[in-house]
């Protein structure tokens, strides 16, 4: 498996077809504990003009790196107890973003399993929470550029992902019948039909 990550220009379009283009991906992280690798099965868009986006309102202290580079995590924290992995997209000062909202494990897996104390493969990665949890995606990341070699995302082993489904974003209020949510058909990994 060729384990090269996507360039800084991969994320430095249009946010919609980078979430879309990010599925079948692959999600790389070297951790001291070992290597975890999950396939990127569902993504959101988050976009300028959108209620639901965490730069609707203009730059804060939490959502500084939406603003950055093209090309660099966003991690947030939620509910008071779980955080959440993006990646930054469009040109630096807009303020988008896309959420990975779920993976397919592929390797490392007793690890995910450890760290999420749970069995099941469909338990693991299901959700953007549990996918930080599973692959050891450390809040330190935040502003962290995704070219390195510790925590990148790279192209997956396959050119076509198979069919897209679009639908609605879950787990929001405002924004909530915008179609920017993204899932391969069929994935027994994503988050919620």
């Amino acid at each position: 498996m060729d384990l090269i990550p996507l360039k800084k220009s991969f994320y430095n379009r249009d946010t919609v077809t980078v979430a879309k283009e990010l599925l079948g991906c692959l999600l790389v992280h070297y951790a001291p504990e070992g290597l975890t690798i999950g396939r990127i099965v569902e993504t959101e868009a988050y976009m300028q003009g959108d209620p639901a986006c965490h730069a609707s309102r203009g730059m804060t202290k939490r959502n500084r790196p939406m603003f950055g580079d093209p090309g660099h995590a966003y991690i947030y924290f939620i509910y008071g107890m779980y955080y959440c992995f993006n990646v930054v997209t469009e040109r630096e000062g807009l303020g988008e973003a896309v959420l990975i909202r779920a993976l397919e494990p592929l390797q490392g897996i007793s690890l995910m399993q450890g760290r999420r104390k749970k069995e099941k493969m469909t338990d693991l990665c299901s959700g953007p929470a549990k996918l930080v949890q599973a692959m050891g995606i450390e809040k330190s990341y935040n502003g962290m550029h995704l070219q390195g070699n510790k925590l990148f995302i790279a192209p997956g082993d396959k050119q076509d992902p198979g069919v897209i489904i679009t639908t609605t974003r879950i787990g929001i209020k405002a924004g909530a019948d915008l179609p920017l949510r993204f899932y391969i058909a069929g994935s027994c990994y994503i988050s919620k039909r």
